[in-house]
């Protein structure tokens, strides 16, 4: 993941809900790259500096969801991908399985919010324009997932 992170030195501006996803980005991104227990990387995460200003209800909702959805959201991300998932850099892969997580199981959440939170993780965490490609996804996908939502929004 790229050095020069916001999370090196935490921000006040940055909501619970946005470092939990912060810290369910790390999680996965260790997850994808060593498959370690989902458990054992949760407590290790949970020791990091700032954790305890993470919304941690929805950190456990994203990091537990995410890994265990993870078969059925590389299916509903793959084909709208320019090459295949495993060409994808940790951090974009990671981002988008946090992304499509929040549109299909938390209509709560506003899709242009889980489009725009996948991408300032990615522009974080990721590399120069992995952003554009995570926002380009996300914002395909929301159209299968959240079409209701969408329509309301034009009318």
């Amino acid at each position: 993941m790229n050095t020069k992170t916001q999370h090196a030195n935490p921000s006040k501006s940055r909501s619970p809900r946005h470092r939990a996803r912060e810290f369910a980005l790390q999680g996965i991104y260790q997850w994808l790259l060593n498959h370690e227990d989902v458990a054992v990387i949760e407590a290790h995460i949970r020791q990091a500096h700032g954790f305890e200003k993470a919304d941690i209800e929805h950190f456990d909702a994203v990091i537990y969801g995410s890994i265990k959805d993870v078969a059925a959201l590389r299916n509903s991300i793959a084909p709208l991908l320019d090459r295949p998932i495993s060409e994808l850099s940790p951090v974009e892969h990671a981002a988008l399985l946090i992304g499509a997580y929040e549109l299909k199981n938390h209509l709560e959440i506003p899709y242009r919010v889980v489009i725009n939170e996948a991408v300032e993780l990615t522009k974080s965490f990721g590399g120069i324009d992995g952003h554009k490609f995570v926002n380009g996804v996300l914002d395909k996908l929301s159209s299968q997932l959240r079409q209701v939502e969408i329509a309301a929004g034009k009318a």
